[in-house]
């Protein structure tokens, strides 16, 4: 990645009023000094996001989302910081200085560029294909699918020839080496057969990333062959398990749920039925890293694929994935039909929308697809399947989570809620009674939980006033030359806040100013951003009179100048005998401590 010095990046942050930028994605309101909205990074109904002129800094109340304009693009555009600052580079007109690269990082930055580039050359190569004479069974066989041609270009669909080295020809005439285009996963080549393509006789899916940079294919075979569907292989720039078809469009749904379907064709039905917020896994199952990309955008998703049992099995893998990552899931049932596609065919968008409405909740579908494995006829059936649900809802750590799916299941069952929450009971006694090796291991576990709790709450409560602290400061710079006798950046525990504390400082010696969207520039990183916009945002809770706030920014310095000194006793390797006194004496003068406001 290209280093840019803290005088370029200050330039084009401070070119790009964080506001004006915000807007263009956020709708905002002026409240006081602030602009406030709703968050574009989690569901909610009342705006707790905030936006700071004076600040040049945005924060959520509701989720901590948190930085300048630089991580508001890098969290909301999925960008890198370089992307980032190449983009606000152009929108302000600052030409930024051509960038040194070791030997390796240009080979590197070269590789991925070219790969992008012939990617983009074949998608435009089998887009024309399609529309002429090459192309007339493939163009045939979308219009069955009833797919209009403003469809077909919005999603650039196209036709991969007959000939078998067809495209490999045409990226050849392009002056493209065999070395590169080997990397590329669109051709192989064979020292018996030479250069010969991967996609022929294929109608052609480009597959784009959240930018709309084409970095992978799908092709469905014309006529007979297998397989039916073939993508392209894992290269440099596609990585299947950490994409997803049509995220480019839907990322910027005003939904606040996403539909995840099994197939691009039902993508592009439903895209083009105006369901912009459907995407899909591209030929693979549900990961992680598809879970982890989703919660970027959403924090529903609406599970919609076959109605058959691979589509059943995939949804009932898919659930638990989803649920890991915290997204709420639920399952639209498309009987009688295969797909959203065909369903979409055959009763329309209205008709869907209404499937979408009755969704099912996830939990309750596992239980429904349980059912199906007990004969409910037999009393031993019956009794199995009620044990096993049971055993299900055990899962449900929080009581009043677990209280509320007992009644829903007790409902829908015909049951007694009384007599299934004791049938949960029992379960969980059996469970946590199962064996003494398995039961010290759960004791071991919750051990380890709790003494994880205290320390969280003695860390927190380290934390805090260090946080409020750096809050009042750019709140009111008054306060640098009143604390300065006794508060300086080393005490200040933490090693981001002390990072953050020095450069605070720093900018109120040398100008008697703050520049806080400055020191979250400091790190490239998004998450280093967020955290260090945390600091500067922590709720100071309003005091009517100026003796209470005196009162609350004493007790606040106090707190920040005796964890500091704790933490550097607790090192006596690090103190000699002079610092030893030195800190007692800085202890002692805590005890006379008095702030002014005046």
């Amino acid at each position: 990645m290209p280093y840019y010095s803290d005088d370029i990046i200050e330039e084009v942050r401070s070119r790009n009023d964080v506001v004006d930028v915000i807007s263009q994605y956020v709708r905002l309101q002026k409240k006081g000094s602030n602009y406030v909205g709703l968050c574009p990074f989690h569901n909610e109904k009342t705006g707790s996001f905030s936006v700071s002129p004076n600040k040049q800094m945005y924060y959520c109340f509701g989720c901590g989302a948190g930085g300048n304009v630089f991580t508001f693009l890098m969290e909301y555009e999925n960008f890198t910081f370089q992307e980032a600052m190449e983009t606000l580079a152009e929108r302000s007109g600052v030409e930024l200085p051509k960038q040194e690269y070791s030997t390796e990082q240009r080979r590197e930055a070269d590789e991925r560029t070219r790969l992008l580039e012939i990617n983009k050359e074949a998608a435009k190569y089998f887009y024309l294909l399609l529309r002429n004479e090459h192309g007339k069974h493939a163009l045939e066989y979308f219009r069955k699918r009833k797919l209009s041609d403003e469809t077909m270009k919005k999603f650039g669909l196209g036709y991969a020839d007959r000939y078998s080295d067809d495209l490999y020809r045409y990226l050849r005439t392009k002056g493209y080496e065999e070395e590169i285009l080997k990397k590329t996963g669109l051709v192989t080549i064979d020292e018996r057969r030479g250069g010969y393509d991967k996609f022929w006789n294929r109608a052609m899916f480009p597959i784009m990333d959240v930018h709309s940079k084409v970095i992978g294919f799908g092709g469905r075979v014309m006529g007979e062959g297998e397989p039916k569907y073939l993508n392209s292989p894992e290269t440099k720039i596609f990585d299947k398990s950490r994409n997803l078809y049509g995220l480019n469009l839907a990322r910027t749904t005003k939904k606040p749920y996403l539909l995840l379907c099994e197939g691009y064709m039902d993508v592009i039905a439903l895209h083009q039925a105006g369901f912009d917020n459907a995407v899909a896994s591209l030929g693979t199952a549900l990961t992680s890293g598809h879970a982890n990309l989703l919660k970027r955008y959403t924090k529903e998703v609406y599970l919609t694929y076959d109605s058959d049992g691979a589509g059943r099995r995939a949804a009932l893998r898919a659930i638990p994935i989803l649920k890991e990552v915290g997204i709420v899931t639920k399952v639209i049932n498309m009987e009688p039909y295969k797909d959203p596609d065909e369903f979409i065919q055959a009763e329309g968008a209205e008709r869907y929308e209404k499937r979408i409405e009755t969704a099912e909740n996830s939990f309750l579908f596992e239980v429904r697809m349980l059912e199906q494995q007990h004969d409910m006829k037999d009393p031993d059936g019956k009794t199995a399947f009620y044990n096993e649900v049971a055993e299900k809802l055990c899962g449900f750590g929080e009581k009043l989570e677990r209280d509320n799916y007992i009644e829903a299941v007790a409902k829908k069952y015909m049951l007694e809620a009384a007599d299934l929450r004791k049938l949960v009971n029992q379960q969980g006694l059996r469970i946590s009674m199962g064996g003494g090796r398995e039961r010290e291991k759960v004791r071991a576990e919750e051990r380890g939980k709790a003494k994880q709790r205290r320390e969280k709450r003695k860390e927190d409560g380290k934390k805090q006033p260090q946080k409020l602290l750096l809050t009042w400061l750019i709140e009111d710079t008054r306060l640098f030359p009143k604390i300065r006798e006794y508060i300086h950046p080393e005490d200040f525990t933490e090693e981001i806040y002390c990072r953050v504390a020095q450069a605070l400082f720093s900018q109120y010696e040398t100008s008697g100013t703050v520049n806080p969207a400055k020191i979250v520039s400091m790190s490239q990183n998004e998450e280093e951003q967020r955290e260090i916009a945390s600091l500067f945002n922590a709720t100071i809770h309003e005091v009517e009179t100026k003796e209470d706030k005196e009162k609350a920014l004493r007790e606040v310095i106090i707190k920040v100048k005796e964890n500091s000194i704790d933490s550097r006793l607790a090192k006596p390797e690090n103190v000699d005998i002079s610092e030893w006194d030195k800190l007692f004496a800085e202890r002692k003068a805590l005890e006379n401590l008095h702030i002014s406001l005046d």
